[in-house]
């Protein structure tokens, strides 16, 4: 007998090592080497910290954009069903986690029965019934860990909620900031201009100017009028925008000057705005640990995993399912007979069901898992790739806009220089309206564009902290 035994287990030992059902998962889909290209602006240095290790309160060192986050983190709509997800998973797993245990019912029941006119009789039963699964196949098993890996999944979802929430206020305070300071800009050119209005007026007036001068420098002047209103409205709009995002009624945004702080860069020195996109402060560290930091990468990994375990549990079907069932109750009828007080009740049944034939369900639910996971196998490659690339653009961005502002910077300053020399020989009648035109035409557009390029380089540096995985926390 115990030979027989023996057997018995080592054939069940050898049919659940070999179908595997009971088997972890292991991340060993491959990944593209390189994920982030060949560029040499992305320094793969080890031992140095990356920007996405750092916290958001570490990154924007702003109180008042810090002020806004914590608002939108609190308040957020889109952050809250995020939340609302995970507790759903939360109490799913519990559910899978709890299926090992018996269920447990009371169950009482009466019946009145009368045969042709006789003395109804009376019966009752007052029982407790007990199921239980017994999981030797692994079924429930691995319904726990599809379950689990559902849980991380929702998780790794509010993160990037997260993540992208802070990015949005963050780029859209930076905006604003940006859009005051073009206001600013405009203000002052604003001045200037109705100055060389009030020039070109005198002139006309002395017989030194046509009126057609006066007209071009008027209408010149009002389309400044006009860029103001537009900036105007602009900063109402991004005020409104930010206030969706903190989930409050539309109001003034309380903001610091531009310039006033940045992103962190500790070892940063000099020009301010150049703190902004130098990509020598951008600590990146190496390409492992920066995909590990992004919850869009984090979560295809453990839809994977999801996946693997429920191609377990559909192999799993394939094996018998054993169900122990007992009773214990109280209960006045025994067989034929009716006894009054009641007496006591217990039962016990084992059951086990084998698939046989179920209609190819089993082979197609198997067939359907399986797919999914090559599905799934492959998407986690693309998401690394999506996820590569993004750096790379980012990293691009900041290169771009830091190149940029040295030409800006120097554009400004000569064209200011040249604004003004002409506006001196226009007052001394040696230079045309058409000249100061062009000039002061011209160190606007720069000015502004200038203004909008500082814009661009935070905007990069954000979505470079977002691509490698910052934000989360």
């Amino acid at each position: 007998m115990k030979v027989k035994n023996i057997i018995i287990a080592a054939a069940v030992g050898f049919m659940l090592t070999g179908c595997g059902i009971y088997n972890k998962y292991e991340q060993k889909t491959p990944t593209p080497a390189d994920a982030f290209g060949s560029s040499q602006d992305i320094k793969q240095v080890s031992g140095e910290t990356s920007i996405a290790q750092m916290s958001w309160r570490e990154f924007f060192t702003d109180p008042q954009l810090q002020q806004l986050i914590e608002q939108a983190l609190a308040n957020n709509t889109d952050l809250n069903s995020a939340r609302i997800a995970v507790e759903k998973s939360q109490a799913a797993l519990k559910a899978a986690k709890l299926a090992y245990l018996p269920s447990l019912f009371f169950a009482p029941q009466g019946t009145i029965a009368s045969f042709d006119n006789s003395r109804a009789s009376k019966t009752y039963e007052l029982p407790l019934q007990l199921s239980m699964d017994i999981d030797v196949f692994g079924s429930i098993t691995n319904k726990k860990r599809a379950a689990k890996a559902v849980l991380l999944q929702t998780q790794m979802q509010q993160d990037a909620v997260r993540a992208n929430l802070v990015s949005t206020v963050a780029q859209q305070y930076f905006l604003l900031q940006v859009l005051d300071r073009q206001l600013e800009i405009l203000t002052m050119t604003d001045s200037l201009w109705n100055t060389s209005l009030e020039t070109e007026k005198s002139l006309w007036e002395n017989g030194k100017a046509y009126s057609t001068a006066v007209n071009q420098m008027e209408a010149s002047y009002l389309s400044v009028k006009q860029q103001m209103v537009d900036t105007r409205r602009n900063i109402r709009s991004v005020e409104n925008g930010i206030c969706r995002l903190l989930g409050v009624t539309p109001q003034h945004i309380k903001r610091q000057k531009w310039g006033t702080t940045m992103l962190h860069h500790a070892e940063a020195t000099g020009d301010t705005p150049e703190r902004m996109f130098d990509t020598k402060y951008l600590h990146l560290g190496v390409p492992a640990m920066m995909l590990e930091n992004r919850p869009d990468i984090r979560m295809a990994n453990h839809a994977m995993e999801e996946a693997f375990y429920n191609t377990q549990a559909a192999r799993s079907a394939f094996f018998p399912s054993i169900t122990l069932n007992g009773l214990a109750g109280w209960t006045n009828s025994a067989g034929g007979l009716i006894v009054d007080p009641g007496k006591l009740l217990l039962s016990a049944v084992g059951s086990l069901t084998q698939p046989i034939f179920a209609r190819g369900k089993l082979i197609a639910n198997k067939k359907i898992a399986q797919l999914t996971e090559e599905d799934l196998q492959k998407k986690y490659v693309q998401t690394v790739i999506d996820a590569g690339n993004q750096v790379n653009e980012a990293m691009a961005d900041c290169m771009a806009a830091r190149e940029k502002h040295q030409y800006y910077t120097r554009q400004v300053q000569v064209l200011h220089e040249a604004y003004t020399g002409t506006h001196e020989l226009m007052d001394n009648g040696k230079a045309s309206y058409l000249e100061v035109l062009k000039a002061q035409e011209s160190l606007l557009e720069a000015q502004l564009g200038q203004a909008m390029n500082m814009y661009d380089a935070a905007e990069a540096v954000i979505a470079l902290y977002i691509a490698l995985g910052g934000g989360s926390k």
